[in-house]
């Protein structure tokens, strides 16, 4: 569609809450809106696109249509918004990292449940909590809720074990109270699960007061025993809080956000607060595109961050009004089955803690931002160097490795910016030659490479801005004639030198100019780390080839050593060198003696 019939189509739009949908000329989503007046908002984007920020020109330039979603209130359209771009991860919104991230705690429905961790929910009728954080952190969590209330956590199946053995060494240390014995009911496994059901449902003090309850009455009944467990487990759930980041955030009272929007990255904080106590943080860097304001920011990252969660908390402190704190706390009602109050404090303690997460975000962001900058900077400073128009973005590094005529392997590495990315990292062991020639195996690589990339092979369909070439000026020239020569591709050819001590010194053009690099440490050390990772890749492939046709052309060409005769004779030698040193009756121990009399004439010809 034109501008004109955008701008038409926009214009027809009721005054009505919904959700909007931008899409490019191949029907991709690249951004996902709500407004309480889709008429008024979506007009806007078709309107006068001078006055848009240049992210919002940027997306807008490539809208070719869009589709609206009405709904019957501003309410509907916040969970519907969050849910689309979950779905779509389009490329002009506020992403959060993925849920696949992030992993859960699943509950299964057998008669005696046990927890796992998993990457998503299914539909399989257990129950799920979360998302958490980290894998390792949620693990750990996970370990000191079983071992506050002493569930298992070993392999043993129930009912199915129970009884079959004695009691593993969880028991005897007291992390476990042993539910494979004959003793323990079925009745107090399922109390106990429910239990941890509540801590990772953010309910901590509803359940300590429910055991404080039970360890009086335990008291009062003269059960003093049953009353110092119980005593035992509350204060186990206390600590949790104050020893597990996961845990802390499941059991706050409140959390406490503060953001912060960078010249390159955005960045959040949330302070997780019990009892008036800090127990945890989480933070996130992200890109913030399209043209959201502070508000339209805030709203999008805290609907992203609650609304796929069990567990949460009583009170959220916001820095300044969302425009949409309404539908959220109802949403989070409906989520959470408790009233979840979203506030702004001006002052006093609360405003205090916004100052705190607020500080917390801006020192990520600036943490980040800076090895942005740094890493910016250095690529601008190799474009000027090299000549380049704009920085390279996308670096593809090349090197031979040979020992003889045999084993000739090639390694490619991609760098994206300064960071390699592995990946992309392709070897190749050269078909067309029976001799060592770096040139020309560079050529063979390379034609195979860009042959992929024409034949429109995903893997090699992106094209560097750069190729770099390990060897000097003969291997760059080499590479052009291929690249240039024969593909017609007008991308640069650097050679990367060596100097004597084999560390690079310089770069070199086909036509033989070094441009030196050494003078700039930010330059020097990138060009440094890409050609010995390229080495060093390229080296590892050779020992791993030339370890297993060494084996192959030695003992599968002696006469008389078939498969079983070689594992049998590396099963007790151990190495190729061993048999080599071996006499005839020591080796005719391991294979008859014709083979071993064979075997030794191979290796002592002389």
């Amino acid at each position: 569609m034109t501008k004109e019939e955008l701008k038409e189509k926009a214009g027809d739009l009721p005054l009505l809450p919904g959700v909007y949908l931008m899409m490019d000329k191949s029907g991709k989503v690249i951004y996902v809106g709500k407004a309480k007046k889709l008429k008024n908002r979506v007009s806007q984007y078709f309107q006068d696109t001078a006055s848009h920020a240049v992210k919002t020109r940027a997306m807008v330039a490539q809208v070719d249509h869009f589709d609206t979603i009405f709904v019957s209130s501003e309410f509907e359209a916040l969970i519907l918004e969050n849910a689309l771009i979950k779905q779509y991860s389009p490329k002009y919104n506020i992403l959060l990292k993925d849920d696949k991230g992030y992993p859960f705690v699943r509950l299964d429905k057998t008669s005696y449940p046990r927890f796992t961790m998993v990457n998503r929910i299914a539909d399989d009728g257990a129950r799920y909590f979360g998302p958490f954080g980290g894998r390792h952190e949620t693990r750990m969590a996970l370990d000191a809720i079983c071992t506050a209330l002493r569930l298992p956590t070993c392999s043993r199946k129930f009912p199915r074990d129970i009884g079959a053995e004695r009691p593993c060494l969880n028991f005897h240390m007291g992390r476990c109270d042993g539910f494979c014995r004959r003793e323990m009911s079925a009745e107090e496994y399922r109390k106990r699960i429910e239990q941890a059901v509540m801590l990772l449902s953010g309910k901590s003090k509803q359940l300590s007061r429910a055991m404080e309850e039970e360890m009086a009455a335990e008291a009062e009944a003269l059960h003093f025993e049953k009353a110092a467990l119980l005593r035992d487990r509350i204060a186990a759930i206390s600590v949790l809080s104050k020893k597990q980041t996961v845990i802390a955030g499941i059991c706050a009272d409140t959390d406490v956000w503060g953001i912060y929007r960078g010249a390159v990255k955005s960045g959040y904080a949330v302070l997780h607060v019990e009892d008036g106590q800090l127990t945890g943080r989480e933070v996130e860097v992200f890109s913030a595109p399209a043209d959201e304001n502070d508000a339209e920011m805030l709203s999008a990252i805290t609907s992203q961050y609650y609304l796929p969660r069990a567990a949460l908390p009583r009170e959220i402190l916001l820095p300044f009004d969302t425009g949409d704190i309404e539908e959220l706390s109802q949403a989070l009602f409906e989520r959470a089955g408790h009233r979840v109050y979203i506030r702004i404090p001006q002052r006093g303690e609360k405003a205090e803690l916004l100052s705190l997460a607020i500080d917390n975000a801006r020192e990520e962001v600036e943490k980040v931002t800076t090895l942005q900058e740094r890493s910016d900077r250095t690529l601008d400073l190799l474009a000027r160097m090299t000549g380049l128009t704009q920085p390279p973005r996308r670096m593809e590094a090349y090197d031979i490795s040979n020992t003889g005529k045999s084993d000739i392997v090639a390694s490619m590495t991609v760098f994206a910016g300064t960071k390699p990315l592995k990946r992309d990292y392709r070897r190749f062991k050269i078909k067309e030659l029976d001799h060592p020639d770096d040139y020309a195996s560079m050529q063979e690589v390379l034609r195979r490479r860009l042959n992929r990339w024409k034949d429109g092979d995903e893997k090699f369909s992106q094209l560097p801005d750069i190729f770099l070439i390990d060897g000097g000026e003969t291997h760059a020239r080499a590479a052009v004639e291929v690249i240039r020569g024969e593909y017609g591709l007008d991308t640069p050819v650097f050679g990367m030198v060596k100097d004597d001590r084999h560390r690079t010194r310089a770069l070199v053009t086909p036509e033989g100019k070094e441009i030196g690099i050494s003078a700039n440490q930010a330059v020097f050390s990138l060009i440094g780390q890409i050609q010995e990772e390229t080495h060093r890749f390229a080296i590892t492939f050779h020992r791993e080839s030339h370890r297993r046709s060494a084996v192959h052309s030695v003992l599968d060409d002696i006469p008389g050593v078939g498969e079983s005769r070689k594992k049998a004779l590396l099963k007790r030698f151990g190495s190729v060198r061993a048999i080599r040193e071996a006499e005839v009756d020591v080796l005719a121990e391991v294979v008859p003696r014709p083979t071993a009399q064979a075997v030794h004439a191979f290796f002592h010809k002389d």
